[in-house]
């Protein structure tokens, strides 16, 4: 009889032996699938990449992070202000040829001034001209701060798609007391840290 309790003591402790085993294994399976999930997520968005193509190439970097959305904005705002520099420079070239022939001896030359600057006085049209030259330089400047700000976004919707958030966010209101104010009441608490879950529960 004792020999039949030995046995089921025996086959008992293994079958609790094996199911211990059993859970640490899928609970090291399950860190490794976590890790390695949080491996892949930052290597598939990584900032550094997003930074580097959005410098070389603008909207590269958004098409990397997969926020293709704000393509339209980019180029619209680097086709804009380019399109503004290459009208500046166009009327500034006129503008100064403009003034050299307005201001030399030969009354010839006032016939290739453009139209549009031909009944404008000397100063008038270096008037025009510097002021065209001025905004050549607005619009460049504009230019590579837009372009800045495209790997600016690229960078940052890099780290955001890296930065792994917990989904169990919780909202609760818990009971608590207050040293400061010596008093016992609710407050609302929210939670963002990622809570490990034992295994078996």
């Amino acid at each position: 009889m004792s020999i039949f309790f030995i046995i089921i003591f025996y086959l008992f402790c293994g079958n609790v032996q094996a199911q211990v085993k059993k859970n640490s294994i899928a609970a090291d399976s399950k860190k490794i699938t976590d890790s390695s999930s949080k491996e892949t997520t930052k290597k598939k968005f990584d900032p550094r990449i997003a930074t580097k193509r959005s410098a070389i190439f603008p909207g590269w970097g958004q098409i990397y992070n997969r926020r293709y959305w704000k393509l339209p904005l980019v180029y619209g705002a680097l086709g804009v202000t380019g399109s503004v520099f290459f009208f500046n420079v166009k009327n500034y070239k006129l503008l100064r040829l403009a003034y050299i022939y307005k201001t030399d001896t030969l009354s010839a030359n006032d016939a290739l001034i453009d139209p549009r600057f031909k009944n404008l006085s000397a100063e008038a049209i270096r008037t025009y001209r510097n002021s065209f030259r001025q905004n050549v330089d607005y619009s460049v400047l504009f230019f590579l701060v837009f372009w800045g700000l495209n790997v600016v976004d690229a960078t940052v919707d890099g780290h955001l798609k890296a930065f792994n958030v917990s989904d169990n966010l919780s909202l609760q209101l818990k009971q608590g007391y207050s040293p400061m104010a010596n008093t016992t009441g609710i407050s609302l608490v929210l939670d963002i840290h990622s809570t490990k879950r034992k295994v078996g529960k």
